[in-house]
Formats: structure tokens, C-alpha cells, sequence
């Protein structure tokens, strides 16, 4: 309880509606689909994303993007399956802060329609850092592996 306000929870007994028990399924895995479709077209184009990356000074460029595409895939996975979900949300997360800071650093860009490209694509990313934190701090619902042989925990 904080400066006198509880916040509502689910009481013994009472029952959740459909889309609260769906729509933790359905968010994890557009977010999943996200990242693996990312990763199969960073994969598909590795010279241009290579060469992306080249222009942003990466060092260690391929390196760093196979692991990239590891953490996406394996990140991925964790949310599509709902196992380690929080851990799979927690390492996309901090990959998304990173890459985004790095490889959309639209303050640089002088030209205002490229600024406002890359700021576009700034944007959508905090915005999917943030859907991954709320997996994180709520967890995967109720239809993941992580809950096997439990109740679902609020």
C-alpha cells in the first residue's frame, strides 16, 4: 500500500475475464514475431546490415551481429513458448536500449527528413522496450510453460 492507496488484485476465487487471460498470450507473441522477423531479415541482409552497422562505427561488426542475432532468437523463443519469459523479456529489453541508442541516434542527423525517420524507428523501439518491462514486471499470463504445475501467480 502506497500514501493510502491498494491497488485492486484478484481475490480467492474470483474469476478472470477471457481477455485478461488471452492477452498476455496474444502480446507475447507479436512481440516474438517482432523480433524473429527482425532477426530473419538482419540474417537474410548480413552484408547491408554489416554495412549499416560499419557506418555507426560498431567495432567487432560481425561478431556482435551473430550474437545480436542469437539474443534476438533465443529472446524471442522464450516469449513465443512462455519459458523464462521474464529473463527472455529482460535480455531483449536491455538489447533494444542498446542497439537503439546506438544505431538510431537521430539528434546526430542534420537532415530533417532523415532525423525524422530515424526518430520514428527510435520511438517504436522505447516503445517495445516498454512492452517488454511490463512483461517483466507481470509476467508471462497464464498460458506459458513457466506456469506449468502452478497457479497463476498476480
Amino acid at each position: 500500500m502506497v500514501l493510502g492507496y491498494d491497488p485492486p488484485l484478484l481475490r480467492v476465487g474470483e474469476a478472470m475475464s477471457l481477455s485478461e487471460q488471452i492477452s498476455p498470450l496474444l502480446g507475447r507473441w507479436v512481440l516474438a514475431w517482432f523480433f524473429l522477423s527482425e532477426a530473419f531479415a538482419m540474417a537474410g541482409h548480413w552484408d547491408a546490415t554489416l554495412l549499416g552497422m560499419a557506418t555507426k562505427d560498431i567495432p567487432a561488426a560481425p561478431l556482435l551481429l551473430a550474437l545480436a542475432l542469437l539474443v534476438m532468437f533465443l529472446g524471442a523463443l522464450a516469449l513465443l513458448l512462455g519459458y523464462h519469459t521474464r529473463h527472455g523479456a529482460m535480455l531483449l529489453f536491455a538489447f533494444t536500449i542498446v542497439v537503439t541508442v546506438l544505431m538510431h541516434d537521430f539528434w546526430k542527423i542534420d537532415n530533417p527528413s532523415d532525423r525524422a525517420a530515424d526518430y520514428d524507428i527510435f520511438a517504436r523501439n522505447i516503445a517495445i522496450a516498454g512492452g517488454l518491462l511490463l512483461l517483466v514486471g507481470m509476467g508471462p499470463g497464464r498460458f506459458a510453460f513457466d506456469n506449468r504445475g502452478q497457479k497463476q501467480r498476480r
